[in-house]
């Protein structure tokens, strides 16, 4: 592994890690997890394909469901060429400006996810409780300002960490926990005092993740709240079924969020392949499973990808 000492005036360089103890199977391991990227690939193209050639579907729900699909693209895309290498060619080491790079891109993808997320719980607020506004409230320049600003916000947040992170000295042996570079395992690393930066990390965990679910449960109180008070039976679960989608994906990114968290605050005990399968999780799942919550349960994406795929089937 590679030490550098305070003096070294040449860039450091990271070891990345796979699997601890499963070294020898890293070969085998890399089909699934080449099999896992290709499958978020191909789900989060086609969504985007359906939603872009399905003039019906140009609608502010389905924009922001683009928005998520692109999400996903960046957030498996942003760790494909570093755990493939490390998993097919064993190649670990990596430059400290390429780790920066890597995870201001992973973290500012997770941080989009969730304000994107945060924007489609608005969209079926508006949706539910002010239907006869909807369309004059949610115009296409709205979308896109929305959209806008969720970029914004997320790269902002993310671009003080990687400049901190440059100034530091690593003087210890530089290896990661993971196949990819996080925030909080380059930080560890540092032999200069990173208080600031690991205070400002968990600034803007708080200031995101933490706000944006409070904001989603508060928009879904609120939904509830109206979805009670509609006439019948069926206007109730027909309002409810508009959500379901949206729920599955909010589980799907923020469970193993908590996860790691837990993990990381009280299972220090456990082995470190749990920790990195952990991480891997959260960062594969919701690429992977949020095309196929949404083809399954929205019946005008499943209609667009038979139309796509499949001219003349019947559903």
């Amino acid at each position: 592994m590679v030490v550098w000492n305070n003096s070294d005036s040449m860039e450091p360089t990271f070891i990345l890690r796979g699997f601890p103890g499963l070294e020898y199977v890293h070969s085998w391991l890399s089909i699934p997890f080449f099999l896992v990227y290709l499958v978020a690939f191909i789900g989060n193209v086609t969504i985007l394909s359906v939603i872009w050639i399905e003039s019906s579907l140009h609608q502010p729900m389905y924009y922001f469901l683009s928005f998520l699909a692109l999400t996903d693209l960046g957030m498996s895309l942003s760790t494909l060429p570093t755990v493939l290498a490390v998993l097919w060619l064993d190649a670990q080491e990596i430059q400290a400006s390429a780790c920066y790079a890597q995870l201001f891109f992973i973290h500012t993808f997770t941080f989009l996810e969730s304000s994107v997320l945060l924007a489609m719980a608005l969209d079926r607020l508006v949706a539910i409780c002010l239907p006869l506004h909807y369309s004059a409230l949610l115009t296409n320049s709205v979308v896109g300002r929305i959209g806008l600003a969720c970029l914004l916000r997320s790269t902002s947040v993310v671009l003080p960490t990687p400049l901190l992170l440059r100034r530091y000295h690593y003087c210890r042996v530089n290896a990661l926990s993971h196949a990819f570079c996080l925030h909080q395992d380059v930080l560890k690393l540092s032999c200069s005092d990173a208080r600031i930066n690991s205070a400002y990390g968990l600034c803007v965990v708080i200031a995101t993740l933490g706000v944006d679910s409070v904001l989603i449960l508060l928009s879904y109180v609120l939904i509830l709240n109206a979805v009670l008070g509609a006439a019948s039976r069926e206007e109730r679960l027909k309002a409810l079924n508009t959500c379901v989608s949206h729920i599955c994906v909010v589980l799907i990114f923020f469970v193993p969020v908590i996860g790691v968290s837990i993990i990381h605050r009280f299972g220090k005990h456990l082995a470190p392949v749990v920790h990195v399968l952990m991480a891997d999780m959260y960062l594969l799942l919701p690429p992977v499973l949020n095309p196929v919550v949404y083809s399954v349960r929205t019946k005008q994406i499943r209609l667009g990808i038979l139309r796509m795929f499949g001219p003349g089937r019947k559903f």
